[in-house]
């Protein structure tokens, strides 16, 4: 779970995902040293959480800088893999993915053995938050047609956040290798767990919008996300 300035939300985040009936989770959190003071909240928070025999079930990994959501999401997975961990979910910490969902992603993963379990909004029963407006809903759509149809993907949630990880997918995947520095982090894993080889399946999900704090999307991060798709098709043709 990647944080910046998310000190609003993060307490109510872990509780929640620290009292699900869900053994041997851990929870890292990844914070890019947030000036509103998020990364103390969550060492904080993280002394509240141990298992039975004092070993903690949640830890923070510290970023001396903010240099982009992909980047951090890349050094909080490799942490979790090096850490031992057999799957690896990506969360976002602003309530948007429903923890509730978890099991059944996992369940999937296992059944399965899909390298990839996507939390969709855009397969059938998936759902947008009723805060968005008609204009945000239909270039959320729009921008998930434009990444499939140029890289020729059949994933329908190809820019979402909330996706289970095979620890195999992401050795396979190479981390350090990946470019994105922003949200285009999201549909380049995804291309090269497809490109791999591996199975991606995806569970329909509620996206709610979040009710505190503001989103990271910039002008920079939007352009990334518009030529990155072009990018990895170029480098898939080589």
């Amino acid at each position: 779970m990647p944080t910046y300035n998310e000190a609003g939300n993060l307490p109510g985040m872990v509780e929640l995902l620290m009292g699900l009936d869900q053994p041997g989770l851990r929870l890292l959190i990844v914070d890019d040293s947030s000036p509103d003071g998020t990364g103390k909240i969550a060492d904080e928070l993280a002394e509240g959480f141990l298992t039975e025999d004092g070993k903690p079930r949640m830890s923070v990994l510290h970023r001396t800088a903010k240099d982009g959501l992909g980047r951090a999401y890349a050094a909080g997975m490799a942490k979790a893999v090096e850490d031992g961990a057999e799957y690896v979910l990506q969360m976002d910490a602003d309530g948007s993915h429903p923890a509730g969902k978890i099991a059944e992603m996992l369940g999937v993963a296992r059944s399965t053995g899909a390298g990839l379990v996507v939390g969709s909004r855009y397969v059938p029963g998936g759902t947008l938050s009723d805060a968005w407006g008609a204009h945000r809903k239909l270039l959320s759509r729009w921008a998930n047609a434009y990444a499939s149809t140029i890289l020729g993907t059949r994933v329908r949630d190809i820019t979402g956040g909330f996706n289970l990880w095979s620890a195999g997918a992401l050795k396979a995947i190479d981390l350090a290798s990946i470019g994105s520095a922003g949200y285009s982090f999201q549909v380049e894993m995804k291309y090269k767990a497809l490109r791999r080889g591996f199975q991606v399946m995806e569970v329909p999900i509620h996206f709610e919008d979040r009710t505190v704090g503001e989103s990271k999307m910039n002008l920079a991060v939007q352009l990334e996300s518009i030529a990155m798709p072009w990018k990895l098709r170029a480098r898939a043709g080589k």
